[in-house]
């Protein structure tokens, strides 16, 4: 294995804690990993800047500064072109595949006739990522030591928030293309600064949703709720509020903070870090255990 991979493997997730936990809040970022194997480039039909058009960048900067306020961060290293962690374990395309795959392997969720399963087909502009078909052991090999490692490292931190605290929320943190693009239902439209996703408000209580787009509002965001995104499978998956466990999706228009061509930080990114520190706080003033309804026991 390159050394590269090798490292990228050893090291798949970053896990940021504060020094004392002081909110019940989980700051997650599944698609901000840019570290690309060697073999994985070179075994791409896409040069580097366009495999990164899938990838959420910068992500976790913007969300650094909840640390200092009591909540942990959990990123993953490795790219969204190369596995993606928000999708279920086993979401793939068979034909992308030279082996057959085993029956548990889901072959027909929506993710994956897009083209965007587990092991993506296609970066986000729809353009081809391999050039020959892959073994099942390597999606084997990428789900068992990145994906794994990275939800046990996730649902450890909201088992700890919630035993705790009583309660805790996870934000599953995203950015996404200023304009909409090919597959897209808003293609070719202008988007807002940011969507908030809580699966039609299934992945938590709409106390939260509306407090969050109130704090963001009053930062000078535009908003809409769950369109076009309203939360992938760590919002759906995590979020059981009758369990005191609460999930939702933002997504930040990259507009605001980098250059979407040259995949480059822009002068934005400074005052939106700042201002998601402040949401972060001000949603911290929540009382989320009364917001549960659910009895005292196990998140999961």
């Amino acid at each position: 294995m390159p050394a590269d991979e090798a490292a990228l493997y050893a090291r798949p997730v970053s896990v940021q804690r504060p020094l004392r936990a002081k909110l019940p809040f989980v700051f997650s970022s599944p698609h901000s990993g840019r570290t690309y194997p060697s073999s994985f480039v070179k075994g791409s039909n896409l040069d580097p800047v366009t495999l990164r058009r899938s990838e959420d960048c910068f992500v976790e900067e913007i969300f650094a500064g909840v640390v200092a306020l009591g909540a942990p961060l959990i990123h993953a290293h490795f790219p969204r072109a190369y596995l993606d962690a928000n999708r279920e374990p086993y979401e793939l395309d068979p034909a992308m595949f030279a082996d057959p795959l085993p029956p548990h392997v889901n072959t027909r969720s929506l993710r994956v006739a897009g083209g965007l399963g587990t092991i993506a087909r296609v970066v986000a502009d729809a353009t081809e990522i391999y050039r020959e078909p892959l073994a099942y052991a390597e999606a084997e090999r990428r789900i068992r030591l990145l994906y794994m490692p990275f939800h046990d490292a996730l649902r450890s931190l909201l088992e700890d928030a919630h035993k705790q605290f009583g309660g805790a929320l996870l934000i599953d943190c995203h950015s996404m293309p200023s304009v909409g693009g090919p597959g897209d239902d808003d293609i070719g439209a202008d988007r807002p600064d940011i969507v908030l996703g809580d699966r039609y408000g299934t992945a938590c209580a709409s106390e939260i949703t509306e407090e969050a787009e109130r704090i963001l509002k009053r930062l000078g965001y535009s908003t809409t709720r769950n369109n076009p995104y309203a939360g992938g499978f760590n919002t759906e998956h995590y979020g059981r509020p009758n369990r005191g466990l609460h999930a939702l999706q933002i997504e930040i228009n990259r507009g605001l903070y980098m250059d979407e061509v040259r995949l480059q930080r822009g002068p934005g990114l400074k005052r939106l870090r700042a201002d998601m520190t402040s949401f972060a706080a001000e949603m911290g003033k929540l009382d989320i255990v009364s917001l549960t309804g659910a009895t005292r026991g196990a998140a999961f």
